[in-house]
Order: structure tokens, then sequence, then C-alpha cells
């Protein structure tokens, strides 16, 4: 099933990386973009087109975004521009809303991020990715390919140029595209599939994650992003499980294929990883229809972060290892390897 497998993944993220393209990417929140986020309970039904006329006086430009369920009356106003006294705008709207709606309508909470703070969150947000990703492609390499010092030496070698690059001042998003792409290479170079499986399925699953949040036009927000973290990690702790049944088997027996045994691996262990995956998708869809507007988009990045997390530990990290060993197979060796392996052929 790996091949279709790999063509459903590819699609996915190729339909988000598209949606990213033309919508000029995320939607995002105010704490990387900058500017100032009301969200106000109305005790009426209303509609953007009307809030944004009852705040036209003191909010320009801006978006507004109904949250939670049409009964609830939540609506969230995000603008760009930065008001320095939070209480007085607070009241100000509420006076202003007061006059379009009648007495009794509430403003919820009142945030705002200055330009340079939105900017240098969203460059910490990536690199704090990158390093993620670094670190448990070290930690696989030393765990199941015991290779603890060319691992060190590629993590060493990327965070010293990461940061010489920095210093030059390269946009943040080519450096950690750059890098990341490097770290992939590195692990081939250097022969460590298994970093390289749990990474391209660590990779997988953050695409996935932001190309659904594209489609859906969802605000990306710290508590988003707080999310793709914790996903990684959730997705990694399935992708070791099945990695150390793989090595185990080829333990115990190295004559059997390796297709085979990698999908006896799998089945050993995919019934242990379906019920821990549900478990926790029960749970956080709960908070997802129960919890509020407050973690509404956090527990939805968990909802599609669970099921690839899983889905990637059994369609793509572990296809990673067949593809690896296949292409290996496929390298030409060298001329003393093929004579020594055409005289043991014909002594037998």
């Amino acid at each position: 099933m790996r091949y279709k497998a790999f063509l459903l993944s590819g699609t996915i993220i190729l339909l988000g990386l598209i949606t990213l393209f033309v919508r000029g990417g995320l939607n995002m929140g105010v704490d990387f973009a900058g500017g100032t986020l009301i969200q106000a309970k109305f005790n009426q039904q209303t509609n953007p087109d009307q809030i944004r006329n009852a705040l036209q006086g003191i909010i320009s430009h801006a978006f507004v975004q109904q949250i939670g369920s049409s009964s609830d009356n939540e609506y969230l106003i995000r603008t760009d521009a930065i008001h320095e006294e939070l209480g007085s705008l607070s009241n100000r709207i509420e006076d202003e809303l007061s006059k379009s709606y009648g007495p009794g309508q509430q403003v919820l909470r009142v945030e705002m991020v200055g330009p340079k703070v939105g900017h240098d969150l969203r460059q910490k947000a990536l690199y704090s990715i990158f390093y993620a990703l670094l670190l448990i492609a070290i930690y696989i390499s030393g765990r199941f390919e015991f290779k603890w010092t060319a691992s060190l030496i590629m993590g060493g070698v990327l965070i010293v140029g990461i940061y010489l690059l920095q210093a030059l001042g390269l946009n943040a998003v080519y450096l950690i595209g750059g890098a990341l792409t490097v770290t992939l290479v590195l692990c081939w170079v250097l022969k460590l599939p298994y970093a390289l499986g749990a990474l391209l399925s660590l990779v997988h699953d953050i695409l996935i994650t932001i190309g659904i949040f594209a489609l859906f036009n969802k605000e990306f927000s710290l508590e988003v992003f707080a999310a793709l973290l914790t996903l990684s990690g959730y997705s990694l702790n399935d992708t070791i499980i099945v990695y150390d049944r793989i090595r185990e088997n080829r333990n115990k027996d190295k004559k059997i294929k390796f297709s085979d045994m990698i999908n006896g691996a799998i089945n050993q262990t995919l019934s242990r990883t379906v019920l821990t995956s549900m478990t926790v998708f029960f749970v956080i869809l709960c908070l997802f229809l129960l919890g509020g507007s407050v973690i509404h988009d956090f527990s939805f990045a968990m909802l599609i972060g669970v099921v690839t997390g899983s889905y990637s530990s059994v369609f793509v990290a572990s296809p990673i290892l067949i593809a690896y060993e296949d292409l290996k197979k496929k390298k030409p060796q060298p001329a003393s390897k093929r004579t020594a392996a055409v005289k043991a052929k014909a002594k037998n």
C-alpha cells in the first residue's frame, strides 16, 4: 500500500502548498502578524459587515470572523492598527457597539502585538521547529543506528552554518528551508535511513497540518504552533515504537525479505498504535467540540496531527526504509565487490 499512501500524501501536501501560494501565505494571527485583536460577544444576531459599520469610527480595515457556534454570537475583530491603551480601547468599543446594538454587548478580550514582536516570534518559531527536527535526527541516528559521532558532527555543522548565515541577514524562511534540505541530504549521504524516515514523516505531518489550515483559512497563532511541536513529539513516539520492532525482527531473522519483515513489524504494533491514537483522538475531539473558542484552533491542529502522526508512522516512515534499501541495491557496486560476488556465485 505504500505507493498509494505516497500518492495520497503528495496530493494533500501539493494541494496545501498551492493554496498557500494562491492566498499569499497563512492567515497569521496577531501573535505573528502584529496588530490588535478584539473578541466580542453580542446579545443578538449580527454579521461581519454590521460590526465593521458599527466600529468604523474606531477601527478601519477590520477583519471580522465568527467563532464558535452561530448561537454564541461571538466574533473576532482583527486590525493591523496598534492601540496603546487597551483598557480605554475596550471601553470605547463597548460604547460604540451599544450605540448600534443597544446595551449588553461585551468585549471579552483585547490583545495587541507590535510588528517587531510579531516578526521576532515568526523567526523564533521557524528556528525552534528546525532545531527540534535536528535533535530528533541526532537521537534516532544514535538510538537505532549507533552512529552518534556522524549525527553529532552533522548537527554541529548545521548549527554553526545557521548562525553564520543568520549573521549575514538571510531570510529565516529560506535559511531554515535550505538547512532542512541539507539535513535530509546528509542523512542520505551518511547512511542514516532511520533518521531520514523519521524526519520525512515529521515534515510530512507538519506540511499536511499547515496545508489544511491554509485550505480552511484558519488563523495560525502561537497556540497552533505549540500544537505543531506537540504533534512532532507524538508522531515520533509512534515511529520509534515501529522502528524498534523493525530492529528486533531484523536481528532475529536476517534471511527474511526486508519489505516482508517491515510489514510484519507494522502489523505487530498496529493494534497498539490504533488504540493509543483513538483514545487521544476522542479526548481532543471533546476539547474541539466543548472547549470553547480559546482553544478551538489548537484542538483542531491536534486532531489533524494525531491522525497524520499515526498514519505517517505506518505509511511514510517505515516505507521510506524500504525505498532506501531498494535504491541502495540498485547502486552500482565497485569492481572488486562485483568480482567477489561472481566468484562466490560460481563456487556455489
